[in-house]
């Protein structure tokens, strides 16, 4: 169980295990590009290289990426959709050059089409995005806070997309590829505010018995580690240092011990004003 942070890649990606180790991480994320869009980053091999070289360097045991915001695998604009295909595309095959374990992604929103044919759209979506894909990097679902028509907010929804046949092992999800069934990344604050309870024991070990029933433990790949400023299950997107919101300490020690993931990694989203406070409690809850 490692812990880490988002960083910057300002003046180059490969600058960004130092940011993290500067931080004190063990483990990060980032973006390779921009998240509002633009202009995207050459990856040459030498960069790749560098960026590597510098992982081991600083004692970074694993990196993920983040893909960009504006990604929407149900949007009703032919632009967008085809759009968000590539990118995460790209973003795997990125990843996979520089050695990250996960790239992960919010699939979008249902509001131009409605969840029916929405649906239909995000799995077709990430099945062409997975077609003949060989890299290592593996796609992560990030389970979101559930304001409006967003995509992805309950463990049902999440597991309805991830065991559809098209995008099941069985199912071939990727042509001529390797077969990378899609996971999940656990954000707190996400989950805190779609209504999964994360406030004490009694109640981690009911949410993540959930989870196993409904989308199954061995899709949990990595979590986002926020605390939160939106009570529960109020269905907004706001997040707080460790300790400093509506889950709590006592709530982080719970998932910290919960028996179920003791070899997950743990990635803070939190402003960086505080974040070497969070990293510093969370490795003394662990220690």
């Amino acid at each position: 169980m490692y812990f880490g942070a988002h960083v910057s890649i300002a003046g180059g990606v490969f600058n960004a295990p130092l940011n993290a180790a500067a931080l004190g991480c063990e483990v990060f994320q980032m973006f390779t590009r921009s998240p509002q869009g633009g202009s995207v980053p050459e990856l040459t091999p030498n960069i790749a290289a560098l960026f590597r070289r510098n992982m081991e360097l600083t004692g970074q045991r694993e990196c993920y990426i983040h893909t960009p915001y504006f990604i929407n695998f149900a949007s009703a604009n032919n632009h967008i959709y085809c759009g968000s295909i590539s990118v995460v595309r790209q973003e795997l095959e990125r990843s996979s050059l520089l050695g990250a374990r996960y790239v992960m992604a919010h699939l979008g929103s249902y509001k131009d089409l409605g969840q029916k044919e929405g649906f239909v759209k995000v799995v077709a979506g990430l099945a062409e995005t997975l077609k003949g894909y060989r890299g290592e990097a593996e796609l992560l679902i990030e389970i979101s806070a559930g304001a409006g028509a967003v995509i992805g907010d309950t463990f049902e929804e999440i597991a309805e997309i991830i065991h559809h046949p098209k995008l099941s092992a069985k199912g071939g999800s990727a042509p001529g590829g390797k077969k990378h069934p899609v996971g999940v990344c656990f954000d707190t604050a996400h989950a805190f505010t779609s209504g999964y309870d994360l406030r004490t024991p009694e109640a981690v070990a009911a949410t993540f018995k959930k989870f196993d029933q409904t989308i199954g433990l061995k899709r949990l790949k990595m979590f986002h580690c926020n605390d939160s400023e939106a009570r529960f299950n109020e269905h907004k997107d706001r997040h707080a240092h460790i300790g400093h919101g509506y889950i709590g300490e006592v709530g982080f020690r719970a998932l910290l011990t919960h028996p179920a993931i003791q070899n997950l990694n743990f990635i803070c989203e939190t402003e960086h004003d505080k974040i070497k406070d969070d990293l510093t409690l969370l490795k003394k809850i662990r220690d």
